[in-house]
């Protein structure tokens, strides 16, 4: 059969060959333009107290402060879980070495236990793995809180990051895997009751490193015998950092990595807890080559952890043994880094 050319349907109707529209006149590929140059990462060093927002992951907030500061290096200071908000301290480059020393640092929690239901997560994402019709009152959550203050033994969450022979609590959690953990020892400091409807009761906190308030919660409904899941957590202190100097996520994606650097706080606040010394300008150079020195002076400390300032600069963090401090981490802050007084 002989088709011709008006047996043909128009031209603007026909399919078009792949990848024409991609094509020249003379069906040649036109030439693309250079790509724009992505900014450079600046060297940027400091401490974002970040007010982490309910749904956020902790690594995807470090990839935001990272993004708007246009920061090479950044890390947090413990992770924080998607269903909780509140700070979340970020390091930025040389701020990422006294990450251990945040960490370490006592934090509290505001946290709201709904009765009644516990779950295999313990927290409202959970599977219910036990029900109960028993609601305590006040004063029963009152007077149950003493057993949990002070230095106690509590089992981790079996949905936690804790290692069992090198995998992750929670992975074999969710492959089904009858997970057996053992009771850590933990320290709380405080517990107390804020708000009680019933139903829930709110409940701050200060600990140390290490305590799950899912574990406390769980571990609190059953001893009142009516079983309990955490429904909501902000966790409002970090060693150092507080609520009350976080800033909340628009304030670093909303403008530029300048005004940006308005929220961004010295390295050494980390450093808080421990005695400072300020050296020479030839001890601090001794020093950043990771070399020790003999700290004189009637307040210089014999003995423990200290940091070493040079004209106001930090320069290195390590141990004072009989009057001499050894370097275990030293800092070259260079780039954008903010004095104290910013």
């Amino acid at each position: 059969m002989t088709v011709s050319m008006e047996d043909l349907p128009p031209a603007e109707h026909q399919a078009p060959v792949p990848g024409a529209e991609r094509r020249g006149p003379e069906g040649r590929r036109p030439q693309r333009g250079p790509r724009p140059d992505r900014p450079k990462r600046r060297d940027v060093s400091g401490w974002v107290i970040l007010d982490k927002h309910v749904g956020m992951t902790s690594t995807h907030a470090v990839a935001v402060v990272k993004r708007a500061f246009n920061a090479k290096k950044a890390g947090h200071a413990g992770t924080l879980d998607p269903l909780a908000s509140g700070i979340l301290p970020i390091a930025l480059g040389e701020a990422t070495k006294t990450v251990p020393f945040v960490m370490d640092g006592r934090k509290a929690y505001r946290f709201t236990v709904q009765w009644g239901i516990e779950t295999d997560t313990d927290d409202a994402e959970g599977r219910p793995v036990a029900t109960s019709e028993t609601r305590p009152d006040r004063a029963a959550v009152e007077a149950a809180l003493p057993a949990f203050v002070g230095a106690i033994e509590q089992v981790p969450p079996r949905y936690s990051a804790i290692k069992i022979q090198g995998e992750r609590a929670y992975d074999l959690a969710r492959e089904g895997e009858v997970v057996e953990l053992v009771a850590r020892p933990v320290q709380i400091d405080r517990l107390a009751v804020v708000e009680h409807d019933g139903e829930r009761t709110v409940i701050e906190a200060e600990c140390g490193k290490g305590t799950y308030v899912r574990a406390l919660a769980r571990d609190l409904g059953r001893m009142l015998g009516c079983y309990g899941h955490v429904a909501a957590l902000r966790r409002t202190r970090v060693g150092p950092f507080s609520e009350a100097e976080a800033c909340p996520v628009s304030a670093l994606t909303d403008g530029s990595p300048e005004a940006a650097l308005a929220y961004l706080r010295p390295v050494e606040t980390a450093l808080d807890a421990i005695p400072e010394v300020a050296v020479s300008r030839d001890l601090g150079l001794r020093l950043m080559r990771g070399q020790p020195v003999i700290l004189r002076g009637r307040d210089a400390p014999v003995e423990g952890k200290a940091f070493a300032t040079c004209a106001g600069i930090l320069v290195a963090v390590g141990d004072v043994e009989r009057g001499e401090l050894i370097p275990h981490r030293v800092f070259h802050l260079g780039g954008t880094a903010p004095g104290r007084s910013a």
